[in-house]
């Protein structure tokens, strides 16, 4: 069957961002039918739509450029795609971009973003530790899937800094930091992408706990594919974590895409796995209880036997 790739921007926020993406996945399966794309399918018993997400998101943080690509049975207009999405979204989701990409394109992640609003207060430490960790040589983390081991995530950290309204000289890095150049997301051909996010305006970039002076913690990370730092990590080895437990939104800002990149881009994520040293058992059962501690619920929690209801 001949058809089209579709690449989709999506947002994902409010109460949507405590659904698993196990969910999301039926959500958007039950909008496609809804909507009557003609999209293909997976072969096998249980065949559902050939639809396949860059990146997953952290249970419980906003997402505000997620990408997804569909594949369709036959040719469609990008406008139809995403009019016919939006129709039948849920609050808490708005396709807001969406072009055509060769049937042979993937969406590989290459880098995240992650933004985290925090008192004004808070700034100097998270700073002076921000940049302790950008000087450091390596960073280790204690994970304990699939095997125990620590893992040094240094690598995989582009930039770290705090946007502050009057920041102080400091040796912060600042790498990054007002690059909101908009990239076409047509991969080949940048007439074939549509553009609908002044339709569907996101929410600010973090939210933070109420009243009061903030500014935003942001952590610039490569994505690789043997591995990347994760967000939560960052936030327990900045002293930051609390602010989850008091309600601050963490927020995925951009998800930037390989294919996406100019070639001349002066920088790239690493080369190869990460460092890792065995973890020894003692450690790992106190990596093991931490991370138990630090789940909302059980593994499996989120998700629904016969999937959410999205009427």
């Amino acid at each position: 069957m001949t058809g089209d790739k579709i690449r989709l921007r999506f947002a994902k926020t409010g109460t949507l961002r405590l659904l698993s993406h196990h969910d999301l996945m039926r959500t958007v399966e039950r909008m496609l039918r809804r909507a009557g794309l003609p999209f293909k399918s997976t072969a096998g018993f249980n065949p559902g739509p050939r639809l396949v997400f860059a990146l997953s998101l952290p249970l419980g943080a906003d997402g505000l450029d997620e990408v997804v690509e569909l594949e369709l049975t036959r040719p469609m207009e990008a406008a139809d795609v995403l009019a016919g999405l939006n129709a039948q979204a849920p609050a808490g989701l708005a396709f807001t971009r969406v072009a055509v990409v060769p049937m042979k394109a993937t969406a590989v992640p290459r880098r995240v973003e992650y933004r985290l609003t925090v008192p004004d207060d808070r700034i100097p430490a998270l700073a002076d530790r921000a940049a302790g960790l950008m000087t450091a040589d390596k960073v280790w983390v204690e994970r304990t899937r699939p095997t125990p081991k620590r893992l040094n995530i240094r690598p995989y950290l582009r930039a770290l800094w705090v946007e502050d309204p009057t920041p102080p000289p400091s040796p912060l890095p600042r790498r990054g930091r007002g690059d909101q150049t908009t990239v076409s997301h047509t991969a080949t051909d940048p007439d074939s992408g549509v553009d609908a996010s002044a339709l569907f305006p996101l929410p600010p970039r973090g939210r933070g706990l109420g009243g009061g002076v903030f500014s935003e913690l942001t952590l610039d990370l490569w994505v690789t594919q043997t591995g990347t730092a994760r967000a939560d990590e960052l936030l327990r080895l900045l002293g930051a974590d609390d602010l989850l437990d008091a309600g601050a939104v963490l927020a995925r800002t951009r998800v930037e895409i390989r294919d996406e990149v100019p070639p001349d881009q002066p920088d790239g994520p690493p080369d190869g796995p990460a460092d890792t040293l065995p973890l020894e058992p003692a450690a790992a059962a106190a990596a093991a209880a931490r991370e138990t501690l630090n789940q909302p619920a059980a593994a499996d929690w989120g998700l629904s036997p016969s999937g959410p209801v999205v009427e």
